[in-house]
């Protein structure tokens, strides 16, 4: 036998052991049903467990979700929320059994709906007390830089959220903006442009905030370039174009961080809405002098407020055109608090929603907004007060649980850093669905069902299927094990 016909005989044989195993990979597993809906006690709750059966080819009149673990895609990074000012104050008026309650909620792996990312602000933003930073006025040497105030409440809420998670948290940092006197609008707030003279000052500041937290005992996995950097608001922001932006990594912040042996941080570009996600994408990544300093493109959710639906396609074209950079949710919440609507259904549907399209479109790592506020969807210090999956009543002392963490919770708790999207497909459009395989080899299909409706339909494996019902304005995890 010649070589070329010992390679092919080789794989052939290769590829039909793949294919048993595959054809296999249901066998003798059952699935073990989680389930949070409407109009039931069910919140993460274990409502059933199903066994496979032969099924074989569907009908067009059979309702199922498909799955093909054969074909993998991202790896997950994590899924968690943010730790700013305003989680930690509300935290630290908590009673102590509140803040235990709190913590293991978030934090625990088993308990809990097991967070593994996190994020904080540099300065200040819009949920803190007030604006400040860490130097004084005018100090461009950066000789008096402190993060004192953050010693108070950030960096112990920080350092307990660390142990909770098991003693690591992937965290990374983000500015709302440079101090006043580094803008051209001499103010914090309301948008501006960081001075020319002042870039390499900012970005020594980046540095030192760095290095001043991880001598605090929380390690800084990564940062962002700038929050919202398109967005002028009536708090703390800065404004970048795509090519301000592209020229601050290549010129500044990129090579800065490779001087200070800060090369491994990775760096995420944009941290703004998907409606002009490929645009800033394109922007910064087709210079491949800014491009080598990228890690990925962070994303938030608030191009709704234009009147858009969230616009996963956008996501998409930026994965298939920089297959070699990641895709990071960075932010969302609800906003508009009020409190008469902690139980209103569709909070926790629109994380259902965003987390299926985010997923299924390549995102690698999902990150919350604040994890805790207070009864007054606050503090924030111009009034935009926001909805977070857990409320703290700071004058009662009791905490409320929106169903919105139970919602995020049928992702993060079962799939887990390391895991790898699968395909998985629904033939009705009210069954949205996304899979992942755990490093552990189990697989974890969420199924989200927004309507009015009961759903009869089956999971379907390789020929296999296991039958269940999805109960109308429902999420399920169904975890093949």
């Amino acid at each position: 036998m010649n070589k070329t016909f010992l390679i092919f005989l080789f794989l052939m044989t290769m590829y039909s052991a793949h294919a048993q195993q595959q054809r296999h990979i249901v066998d003798g597993k059952k699935v073990v049903v989680y389930t949070t809906a409407q109009n039931t006690t069910h919140r993460l709750s274990k409502t059933e467990t199903l066994a496979f059966a032969n099924f074989g080819q569907p009908k067009e009149t059979q309702p199922c979700v498909f799955v093909d673990p054969s074909h993998t895609f991202q790896t997950m990074l994590g899924i968690g929320g943010a730790l700013t000012d305003a989680s930690a104050e509300t935290f630290a008026r908590l009673p102590k059994e509140k803040q235990a309650e709190v913590l293991k909620a978030y934090y625990d792996a088993k308990d809990g709906i097991g967070y593994t990312l996190g994020r904080t602000n540099i300065n200040s933003c819009d949920f803190s007390s007030g604006s400040y930073t860490y130097v004084k006025d005018n100090d461009a040497s950066l000789k008096s830089f402190t993060i004192e105030h953050d010693r108070q409440f950030k960096v112990p809420l920080i350092r307990q959220a660390i142990a909770a998670a098991g003693g690591k948290l992937t965290m990374y940092v983000s500015p709302w903006s440079p101090p006043a006197w580094m803008k051209d609008n001499n103010s914090m707030l309301k948008g501006g442009k960081l001075l020319p003279a002042f870039r390499q000052a900012w970005v020594d500041y980046y540095v030192k905030f760095i290095r001043a937290y991880e001598q605090e005992g929380i390690p800084v996995w990564g940062l962002t370039v700038q929050n919202e950097p398109m967005a002028t608001q009536r708090w703390e922001s800065c404004i970048y174009t795509g090519e301000e932006e592209r020229d601050f990594i290549k010129e500044y912040l990129g090579p800065t961080l490779q001087k200070e042996g800060m090369s491994a941080k990775k760096l995420i570009a944009w941290d703004h809405n998907r409606d002009l996600l490929y645009q800033r994408a394109s922007a910064v990544l087709n210079d491949p002098a800014a491009a080598k300093y990228v890690w990925g493109i962070g994303f938030h959710w608030y191009e709704t407020w234009t009147g858009s639906a969230m616009q996963f396609e956008n996501l998409k074209r930026v994965a298939e055109t920089f297959p070699d950079k990641n895709l990071i949710f960075t932010e969302g919440c609800v906003e508009k608090f009020n409190f008469s609507r902690l139980n209103d259904w569709a909070l926790g549907e629109r994380y259902g929603m965003s987390m299926i399209g985010d997923f299924n479109n390549g995102t690698v790592g999902w990150t919350d907004w604040n994890i805790l506020l207070d009864e007054t969807g606050g503090p924030n210090h111009v009034g935009n007060f926001c909805y977070a999956p857990i409320i703290g009543d700071t004058k009662t002392g009791q905490i409320h649980y929106t169903n919105s963490y139970y919602y995020i919770g049928h992702f993060s708790r079962f799939i887990r850093p390391g895991a790898k999207r699968i395909v998985s497909s629904s033939n009705r459009d009210k069954l949205q669905t996304t899979s992942f395989i755990n490093e552990d080899g189990k697989i974890a299909v969420v199924v989200m069902n927004t309507s009015d409706e009961s759903i009869p339909y089956t999971l379907w494996i390789d020929g296999k299927g296991a039958q269940t019902t999805s109960l109308p304005h429902s999420i399920v995890t169904m975890v093949v094990e």
